[in-house]
């Protein structure tokens, strides 16, 4: 019989538990000192925090390091419909004491350099990251190698920057940005590449390059994306029927919405539904 691979797993960070805080009353972070250190990914809402004497302000779509063994808490109090992702670890992985070499000379050296806070290149990939954390930390099958590397993956999408092609070119990445916003606010809508293109007033073709090129993906899989991130803030907050978030989030056939939500997320939504019940969420 053939045996097994057997790879030795020895990564520079240490994951600790994740979680999900979601906050709809009045209050603000405590002040506190921890041996571990956090990273947060911000949802919804803007926290903002101190750390010893730096002040931070992260919003939606943004990240922020808290390191280890600092004195940290809110410096204001949070806003309504505040959430963000959290997950504690242990190792350096790139969060410095001190100036380091940065660009060729860091990258030779290995050096992963994660900013304190700012905007993620790729939100919905490190939000894929996190959620994929939290569903095998809940469901009892969250190894330490798979723990590690998932922190890993995270931490590099915090340090991820703009690629030389995508920064080049800055009236198309303007225009996907464009797209973006409309697809972000008017998902629920009937919206197809080629509408987008007539109201935006240029090619089908360039726009459809220029958003991959910005975003990795395409733009019908960025309305997929903007409707299943709705869908799964419906199916956790409330208790509509499939049928009827299906139709809210711009899915004129429910049985296509389920296809596309299990082709996505790999489980029906009902199945998500009953899973993230169970999902380590912090309300205060």
């Amino acid at each position: 019989m053939p045996t097994a691979l057997r790879l030795p797993l020895a990564l520079p960070v240490r994951a600790h538990n994740a979680g999900l805080f979601v906050y709809r009353g009045e209050g603000r972070h405590g002040d506190r000192t921890i041996d571990s250190h956090e990273l947060i990914f911000v949802r919804q809402g803007v926290l903002r925090m101190y750390e010893e004497r730096q002040t931070f302000a992260a919003g939606p779509g943004e990240a922020l390091i808290l390191r280890a063994g600092r004195r940290h808490g809110g410096s204001e109090a949070y806003p309504k419909a505040l959430s963000f992702y959290w997950i504690h670890f242990e190792g350096p992985a790139g969060i410095p004491t001190r100036k380091r070499s940065r660009g060729r000379n860091a990258a030779k050296a290995g050096t992963l350099e994660v900013p304190r806070c700012g905007p993620v290149a790729r939100p919905d990939r490190l939000a894929e990251l996190f959620h994929w954390f939290l569903n095998d930390q809940e469901a009892g099958a969250l190894t330490r190698a798979s723990a590690d590397l998932l922190l890993l993956q995270m931490l590099q999408e915090v340090a991820r920057r703009r690629l030389p092609e995508e920064a080049g070119d800055e009236s198309g990445a303007a225009l996907a940005a464009q797209a973006n916003r409309l697809i972000r606010t008017r998902f629920h809508e009937e919206l197809q590449t080629s509408s987008l293109a007539q109201e935006l007033d240029c090619n089908p073709d360039y726009l459809g390059r220029v958003y991959r090129r910005a975003y990795g993906y395409t733009l019908t899989e960025g309305i997929h994306r903007a409707r299943l991130k709705e869908a799964r803030a419906l199916l956790l907050e409330g208790r509509q029927g499939i049928d009827r978030i299906a139709r809210a989030v711009g899915y004129g056939d429910p049985g296509y919405f389920r296809r596309v939500f299990r082709r996505q997320e790999g489980l029906s939504p009902r199945a998500y539904r009953r899973l993230h019940a169970r999902m380590h969420i912090n309300t205060r």
